[in-house]
């Protein structure tokens, strides 16, 4: 499933974004958490996700895009519609996508997970090429890192966060092997 280099899967589209920091010491990637994104909200297909995601939106490009010019957030990853996926940040390093959150009972999230961003929103089924290139993202990441669990967003920030959503099927990845744990909540 791919070679890696200093935390990059080479099979991933590289950008590079400035939105991270070193992990604490002692830390690894042991968690995958799943979310979902479209900028402006319910648009695919442009660059406005990127453009996030590397300091670079534009606010005169969308009214919405105004409350993001200020906002410091990547994701390791990102799968878009036709399955393609662009890499932001080393899983070496912590990506800034989790925000207050738990898992385990251990608070700050983004010091142990990998953050996968699936282009989408809560109200819309993902596409078969985004579960494509999901499975191909997990395998390699359970293969390179010592990943525990795969969540959503909402199951690690309940309350604040509701992505990947309810169209996102769990149970497909259940089948497929991987580890899915909702974090003590129920699924929706």
């Amino acid at each position: 499933m791919g070679h890696w280099q200093n935390g990059r899967w080479l099979q991933a589209v590289q950008l590079e974004s400035p939105n991270f920091s070193s992990r604490p010491d002692g830390e690894i990637p042991r968690l995958v958490v799943l979310h979902n994104i479209s900028l402006p909200p319910f648009s695919y297909g442009n660059a406005a996700v990127e453009q996030l995601f590397t300091n670079c939106i534009r606010p005169e490009e969308h009214p919405f895009f105004r409350q993001l010019e200020n906002l410091r957030v990547s994701s390791h990853f990102l799968i878009d519609r036709r399955g393609k996926v662009i890499q932001f940040v080393s899983c070496d390093n912590a990506a800034y996508h989790a925000g207050v959150s738990q898992f385990r009972g251990q608070a700050a999230c983004n010091a142990f997970s990998i953050g996968i961003e699936l282009e989408g929103c809560d109200f819309e089924p993902f596409e078969e090429a985004q579960y494509r290139a999901l499975s191909g993202l997990l395998i390699a990441l359970c293969r390179q890192y010592p990943i525990e669990a795969v969540t959503g967003h909402q199951h690690i920030a309940a309350g604040r966060k509701t992505d990947p959503g309810h169209f996102f099927d769990w149970q497909r990845l259940r089948l497929e092997g991987f580890p899915i744990d909702f974090n003590d909540v129920q699924a929706a």
